[in-house]
């Protein structure tokens, strides 16, 4: 899956919810997803929080198959800024 398409499910998920603040997903040389304003994008920007990971452990962790303090126990999930947002947007994404 690529992070357009995994980007899109998030738009779709995220369709009537809002968020304070702004985080990016960075994938390495995969790319990035910003979700800030409501929407989630692969265009990259400055963020209030940025989660370091593999596309594969992004993939795993937006379907509740990995769980994100397990994630960034294990080191697959490196978390830098506002925790407070990354926490915020955790719930929102939530299944």
């Amino acid at each position: 899956m690529s992070l357009t398409d995994i980007a899109a499910r998030i738009r779709e998920g995220l369709a009537g919810k809002g968020f304070d603040g702004s985080m990016k997903f960075d994938c390495g040389e995969d790319g990035v997803i910003v979700l800030a304003d409501g929407t989630a994008t692969t265009d990259d920007r400055d963020t209030d929080c940025t989660i370091r990971l593999s596309r594969d452990t992004l993939v795993k962790l937006l379907s509740g198959q990995l769980n994100p303090m397990t994630g960034v126990m294990m080191g697959k999930l490196k978390v830098s800024g506002d925790m407070g947002v990354a926490l915020g947007l955790g719930r929102l994404l939530a299944r």
